[in-house]
């Protein structure tokens, strides 16, 4: 085990990390999924799923999931949630790079990338959100910023679970183990090949319930360079930069695995004149999917989506594509 310990704090040690804001922080104040957050032993964060929950007539259903790629619209929040607690029970810290999503469990290691600039950073999942139609994730300010899109307020993005580290982060945090800092590592650039075996296999092995010293401190000590941001020491971040190409918004109003049903709904939006059938494989079945776009902005794709859910087409949704 401590041999598990001494190359897990190695792979801490390579890392960059992080800062947070807000887009839809006005709807988070409500957040239906965090009842009995607070206690003193869930400040470092519990493991959590979560109930079913409804916002603004739409149902979303937390889930474990590990092979969760997903594109779509991001906000970023932080401004007024420095100190509260997030949903696993976290004192939120906008010196970190962490995330509100959905559905995930909590807590998950995400690569999310700007579809528009090719930018990439990691973030660890620890609250739900966000709650507003047509966003698929809350990200920290300071995630926003290494983004590229702190100034804008939402960006098309493409977020991608991290199988093996997500699940490794699940057992620690079932134990009672602090999963504070582990994007901190995440962010250098490593390829899961050059991984410690100990990392990759950590999910068979048993986790000590003793605290472990936050990756973050154990950075500082070992000279890493970083910066302190109110007693607290941050690593420097890491970006990646990946290729991307270009991306179109569309506003989905459903999909369907029987054509005419598609063909039934694309013809109840005959007043939307850019209404259209797309095909898709998904897990080897075949999806259409009725669609209106492109949309040049994401206040045109928000104002349409709003003319949808008023017009009865409560599954709509905003993808990018």
């Amino acid at each position: 085990m401590s041999r598990f310990l001494l190359a897990l704090f190695a792979l801490m040690f390579l890392s960059g990390c992080t800062e947070i804001e807000y887009a839809s922080h006005l709807a988070k104040r409500s957040r239906p999924d965090v009842a009995g957050r607070g206690t003193a032993s869930a400040q470092q964060g519990n493991f959590k799923i979560g109930n079913p929950y409804k916002v603004e007539g739409q149902w979303y259903y937390p889930r474990e999931e590990y092979d969760l790629v997903e594109t779509g619209i991001a906000s970023w929040y932080g401004p007024g949630f420095d100190g509260r607690h997030t949903a696993n029970g976290e004192v939120f810290r906008k010196g970190e790079l962490t995330a509100a999503h959905r559905t995930l469990q909590m807590p998950s290691l995400v690569r999310v990338t700007n579809l528009a600039n090719g930018r990439a950073v990691i973030v660890r999942v620890n609250d739900r959100g966000p709650y507003k139609r047509g966003r698929v994730m809350d990200v920290s300010e300071k995630a926003a910023e290494l983004l590229g899109f702190r100034g804008i307020g939402t960006a098309k993005v493409k977020i991608e679970v991290l199988r093996n580290e997500s699940q490794h982060l699940a057992q620690l945090a079932r134990t009672g183990a602090s999963t504070r800092g582990y994007e901190v590592a995440m962010n250098q650039k490593i390829s899961p090949a050059a991984m410690p075996a100990a990392y990759e296999s950590a999910a068979l092995e048993p986790v000590s319930r003793q605290p472990l010293q936050q990756p973050a401190q154990a950075a500082a000590a070992a000279g890493i360079p970083g910066h302190t941001t109110g007693g607290e020491f941050y690593p420097d971040p890491v970006v990646t930069n990946l290729p991307v190409r270009p991306t179109e918004i569309y506003v989905q109003a459903g999909s369907f695995t029987v054509y005419d049903n598609a063909v039934r709904q694309r013809d109840t939006l005959g007043s939307y004149s850019n209404a259209s059938i797309s095909t898709a494989q998904v897990n080897g079945r075949q999806f259409y999917r009725v669609r209106l776009g492109p949309v040049g902005k994401v206040d045109e794709a928000d104002q349409l989506l709003a003319r949808l859910v008023q017009a009865g087409q409560n599954s709509a949704i905003i993808v990018v594509e």
